[in-house]
C-alpha cells in the first residue's frame, strides 16, 4: 500500500476491472427483486462540463446503494442522437452528421467512464442507428393505426436554414435563435398526434405518480390546462360574424366592457380589410408574430394592444358596445382565441383598462357592498353577491355560474364547455436528421402507411447539404420515388422526419431489450420492467418530455403491447449546478453554457485531483433538487477528505487484524464506545440520507463527521486487541456507506483490508441497536416548573431514581430551602419537577 492517495493508478484499474467483471451487466431473468435505475440519456453535442454530469453520478450512487442491498439492478444508457445541431454541424463543418454524432457519443462516452459511473454497456443504444429508429417508426405506425396520427394545415416559424422552429427558438427580434436569419409564418402540411384525445387520461392518472415532485406534477395539470366553463356566442356588432368567446366566469358576463382577440385570430383578418385602424393593426401583428407566446403572456410582459374599431354584442344583457381589441396577452391556442375582458374582476384585463382608459364594471360586490369601479386599486377576484346582472341580482356568483350557463343553453346562445390548453403534438420535421415518416403518399391511394416488414425507411447518405436548401430529404430523388405499398403504383415518400422528441419517448422500453430484431420489445421483459423504478434528470423536461413520455406509453398499451399506462414510477429532478460569468455585459450566477463561458471540464479536474474527489464534491456542493453554485475552490475539502482517509488506514495498516474479528462493545474504553456508536449512528444516517430524498450532501457531512471521530480518538498498536477488532469494523463500515458515492478508493481500501471480492460485493452495512444506546441521557432539573440544572443519569432509569437523583442535586437543593417537596414529578428520559 503506498503511503500517497496514488488516484491517478486506481481509478483506470478499478475501472476496467468492473468493466472484465461484468459488475453492472443486469441478467433480467435474475429471480432477485428488481430495481429498474434510469437518468435521462443525453445529447451527444461533444465535450461535458461538470454540471453535466451531476445526473449521471446521483443515478450511480443510487445504482451502487441498491446492488449492495441485494437488488438485480438495470441501469443502462444511450443517446438522444437526432436533432438540428447535427444537421447544422454538417451545413457549416461540411461533415455528415452521423460522422458528427458519433464522434461525439464516443467522447462523451469515454467522459462518463472516467467519473466512474456504471452502467451495462451491452445494453447501448442511440437513435440515430437504423436498427433503433426501425421501432420509433414502428411507433408511428401503432399510433396512426389507433386514428392518432393525422396531417393537417398549420402555421410554423419557418427558417430558410433551419425549417421549422418551435416558438421558442425565434429571438424577440424575429430571428433564428440557431442562425440567425428572419423567421416568418408559413402554412404547411404536418403531421400531428392526437395528444388531446388523451389529456382527460393523462390528467386523472397523475394520481398514480405520488413519488413525482409536485412541482412536476403541477407543471403538467398547467401544460394540459383543463378549463370547465361555456362558449358563448358573441356577436360583432357591424358585421354580425361570430366571435364566440370561451370563459370559465360567466358569472362576470354582465361586466363584460371589451373583448380581446389573439393577433393571428382568422377573424381578426377578416375584419382587417374593413378597419380604420388597418395599419397600426397590421403593424402590431407583424410584431407580435415574432414573439414566442411564452413570452407574450409572461406576467412580467407589458400589456400591449390596438382597437380593431369594431364592437361585439353582448348576448346575455344585448350590450353592443364592447370594444373589440387585439391584444399580446391572447393566444390563439386558447379557449376560442377570443376572451371577454372584465377589468373589475380579472386583474390582467384590469391592467389593460387602465392603461387604455377602458370602462370598468362592478357585478360582484363584497360582504360589505364597498367595491366602486372609480375607485378600485386592483380587481376584486373573490367570491361574492352579483349586481348590475339582470335576473341573477343578489345571487352568490359561484351558485350563479350553472344557471347562467343553463339560461344561455336554453335560449341558444351559450353551452356548456370543457377545453384543454394542451394542442395537439407536432411530429414532423422539415429536416433531414430524424427518423424518416414511414409515410408514401400516393395518387390514388392517398398516405399509405409502410408495412411493418419494410422498416425501417433507411435515410440515405448521399445527401448534399447545401446552406440555402432547407430540407436535404424534399430535393432527394432517389429517396422520394417509390412505389405505394399497396397499388404498386409510382409514390412519393413522405419526406419529413419524425421529431426528435419522439425517439426519445419509448427508450426506457427499448433498454430492457435492445438487440431484438423480430420486435420493439418483448412485452414479457418490459411488463416485468417497468415501470421505471427510478428516473433522474433535469426539471427543463417537466412538460414535454415527460407529458410525451407517458402520452406514448398509453398508446402502446392502448395497442396490445404493454400492460403498464406510466412509464416511470418515481422521479427525481436535479437542480442545476452553476457558475459565475458573463451574459449580455452582466456578471452573474448563470448555468454552464459554452456561450456564457463558464463552463468547468472533469477532464483536467480528474487529471489533477481524481474521479472520486470530482464526485464527492459534486454531490456535497448542496440540496440535490435545488440549483448550486460551482466554485474551484471547494473541491479541495473532499480532496483532503480523501487523502486524510488514505493515510489513515495506511497508517493503521500494521496493527489492524488481518480478519474481521468479533468484539465486546462493553468492553472498549469510553472514547472507544463513542467512537462505535458514532459508526453506527452514521450508518442509520447515511442510509436514511439515501433513501429518503437523495439527500447525498447530507450522507457525505456524516460521513465527514465519523472520520473527524476517528482522528480524535487514538487506537493505536498499543491499543486492546478488542479495540483494533472494532476499528477494523469501523473501516470495514466506512468503505461500504463510501463505496456507491467514492467507489474508486473504497474498492482499493476494501482490497487492502485483505478483502478478495469487490465491495459492491458486500452487503450494505445494519446497525447494531445495542452499540446504539446511549450510556447517558441529559434530563432537565426543575423546582416549581423553572429550571435549575441539568444531570446526565442512566438511560431509562427509574422514577424512584432520578427523584434521588434530583434531590442530591446541589442547585436543586438551594431552591428548596430546607423545605420538604410536596412533590416530585419524574419523567423517564426527560425532566424531574420539584414542587415544594
Amino acid at each position: 500500500m503506498q503511503e500517497k492517495y496514488p488516484f491517478h493508478e486506481i481509478e483506470p484499474q478499478w475501472q476496467a476491472r468492473w468493466e472484465a467483471d461484468g459488475t453492472f451487466a443486469c441478467d433480467t431473468a435474475d429471480a432477485r427483486k428488481k430495481f429498474y435505475c434510469l437518468t435521462m440519456f443525453p445529447y451527444p453535442s461533444g465535450s461535458m462540463h461538470v454540471g453535466h454530469g451531476r445526473n449521471y453520478i446521483m443515478g450511480d450512487v443510487l445504482t451502487r446503494y441498491k446492488m449492495m442491498n441485494g437488488y438485480n439492478v438495470l441501469s443502462p444508457m444511450g443517446w438522444d442522437a437526432f436533432g438540428l445541431p447535427a444537421e447544422n454541424a454538417a451545413k457549416k463543418y461540411h461533415v455528415h452528421p452521423r460522422e458528427w454524432t458519433l464522434k461525439n457519443i464516443q467522447q462523451m462516452k469515454r467522459q462518463i467512464r472516467s467519473w466512474g459511473i456504471g452502467y451495462d454497456w451491452r445494453r447501448e443504444i442511440a437513435t440515430c442507428h437504423p436498427e433503433y429508429y426501425r421501432w420509433t417508426q414502428w411507433v408511428f405506425l401503432k399510433a396512426h393505426e389507433l386514428g392518432l396520427a393525422y396531417q393537417k394545415m398549420a402555421p410554423v416559424n419557418w427558417c430558410p436554414l433551419c425549417t421549422n422552429l418551435a416558438n421558442e427558438e425565434v429571438t424577440s427580434e424575429g430571428r433564428c435563435d440557431r442562425c440567425g436569419q428572419v423567421v416568418e409564418k408559413k402554412n404547411i402540411n404536418q403531421w400531428f398526434f392526437k395528444i388531446t384525445q388523451y389529456a382527460d387520461r393523462l390528467l386523472e392518472d397523475m394520481n398514480q405518480l405520488d413519488q413525482w415532485p409536485e412541482k412536476v406534477r403541477q407543471m403538467q395539470a398547467n401544460w394540459i390546462g383543463k378549463s370547465q366553463g361555456a362558449q358563448i356566442a358573441f356577436r360583432i356588432t357591424e358585421t354580425c360574424d361570430a366571435c364566440p368567446v370561451f370563459t370559465t366566469r360567466p358569472d362576470t358576463i354582465f361586466g363584460v366592457t371589451f373583448v380581446a382577440i389573439a393577433p393571428d385570430h382568422p377573424l381578426l383578418h377578416k375584419l382587417l380589410a374593413h378597419s380604420p385602424n388597418r395599419e397600426q393593426l397590421e403593424a402590431f401583428i407583424q410584431k407580435q408574430a415574432g414573439i414566442p407566446a411564452s413570452e407574450r403572456t409572461a406576467d412580467t410582459t407589458k400589456k400591449e394592444g390596438v382597437f380593431t374599431g369594431f364592437h361585439v354584442t353582448n348576448p346575455f344583457n344585448g350590450d353592443t358596445k364592447a370594444e373589440l381589441w387585439v391584444t399580446n396577452y391572447v393566444l390563439m391556442d386558447y379557449g376560442t382565441g377570443i376572451v371577454m375582458a372584465v377589468p373589475a374582476h380579472d386583474q390582467r384585463d384590469f391592467d389593460f383598462a387602465k392603461m387604455y382608459d377602458l370602462p370598468v364594471k362592478v357585478v360582484i360586490q363584497n360582504a360589505d357592498y364597498s367595491l366602486n369601479a372609480g375607485t378600485l386599486k386592483e380587481a376584486y377576484v373573490d367570491a361574492g353577491t352579483l349586481v348590475h346582472s339582470g335576473p341573477f341580482d343578489r345571487m352568490a356568483n359561484t351558485a350563479a355560474i350553472p344557471a347562467m350557463i343553463a339560461h344561455g343553453a336554453k335560449e341558444g346562445f351559450a353551452q356548456p364547455q370543457t377545453t384543454f390548453r394542451i394542442r395537439d403534438w407536432n411530429v414532423a420535421r422539415q429536416r433531414y436528421w430524424g427518423a424518416p415518416i414511414p409515410i408514401v403518399h400516393c395518387p390514388d391511394c392517398g398516405a399509405v402507411p409502410v408495412p411493418e416488414d419494410q422498416l425501417p425507411v433507411l435515410l440515405p447518405d448521399d445527401i448534399d447539404f447545401a446552406s440555402d436548401q432547407g430540407n436535404p430529404l424534399a430535393h432527394h430523388e432517389g429517396f422520394i420515388n417509390t412505389t405505394c405499398p399497396r397499388c404498386n403504383k409510382p409514390a412519393q415518400r413522405e419526406t419529413d422526419t419524425l421529431a426528435q422528441w419522439l425517439c426519445s419517448c419509448w427508450y426506457f422500453l427499448r433498454y430492457v431489450d435492445p438487440r431484438n430484431t423480430q420486435q420493439a420489445f418483448d412485452s414479457k421483459l418490459t411488463n416485468q420492467w417497468l415501470p421505471v423504478d427510478q428516473y433522474i434528470g433535469g426539471v427543463e423536461h417537466a412538460v414535454l418530455h415527460l407529458l410525451y413520455s407517458r402520452f406514448v406509453v398509453k398508446i402502446l398499451h392502448d395497442a396490445g403491447v404493454c400492460n403498464f399506462t406510466e412509464p416511470f414510477k418515481a422521479l427525481f429532478t436535479q437542480g442545476m449546478i452553476c457558475k459565475r460569468g458573463e451574459k449580455d455585459g452582466k456578471v452573474g450566477l448563470y448555468k454552464m453554457s459554452k456561450s456564457v463561458g463558464n463552463t468547468v471540464s472533469p477532464d483536467h479536474l480528474i487529471e489533477n485531483y481524481g474521479a472520486d474527489t470530482v464526485r464527492l464534491y459534486t454531490l456535497f456542493i448542496g440540496p440535490p433538487e435545488l440549483d448550486a453554485e460551482w466554485q474551484d475552490a471547494g473541491i479541495q475539502g473532499p480532496c483532503r477528505f480523501l487523502n486524510r482517509l488514505w493515510k489513515r488506514m495506511y497508517d493503521a495498516r500494521e496493527f489492524l487484524p488481518k480478519t474481521d474479528e468479533p468484539f465486546v462493545h462493553a468492553q472498549l474504553t469510553a472514547p472507544e464506545r463513542a467512537l462505535n456508536r458514532k459508526l453506527h449512528e452514521t450508518i442509520v444516517n447515511v442510509t436514511a440520507s439515501i433513501e429518503n430524498g437523495f439527500r447525498f450532501n447530507t450522507a457525505i457531512a456524516h460521513l465527514m463527521e465519523l472520520l473527524n471521530a476517528l482522528d480524535q480518538t487514538t487506537i493505536d498498536a498499543n491499543s486492546t486487541a478488542n479495540a483494533r477488532a472494532m476499528l477494523r469494523q469501523l473501516f470495514s463500515v466506512l468503505l461500504r456507506l463510501l463505496a456507491p458515492i467514492t467507489p474508486h478508493i473504497a474498492e482499493d481500501l476494501w482490497a487492502h483490508l485483505g478483502n478478495t471480492t469487490s465491495v459492491m460485493k458486500a452487503a450494505w452495512p445494519v446497525a447494531d441497536n445495542d452499540a446504539l444506546k446511549p450510556e447517558s441521557v441529559e434530563i432537565i432539573l426543575q423546582v416549581n416548573g423553572k429550571v435549575r440544572g441539568k444531570l446526565e443519569v442512566p438511560p431509562n432509569a427509574t422514577k424512584e431514581e432520578l427523584e434521588a437523583f434530583a434531590l442530591a442535586n446541589a442547585n436543586v437543593q438551594a431552591h428548596l430551602n430546607g423545605q420538604p417537596p410536596k412533590k416530585i414529578i419524574a419523567v423517564p428520559n426527560r425532566l424531574v419537577n420539584v414542587v415544594v
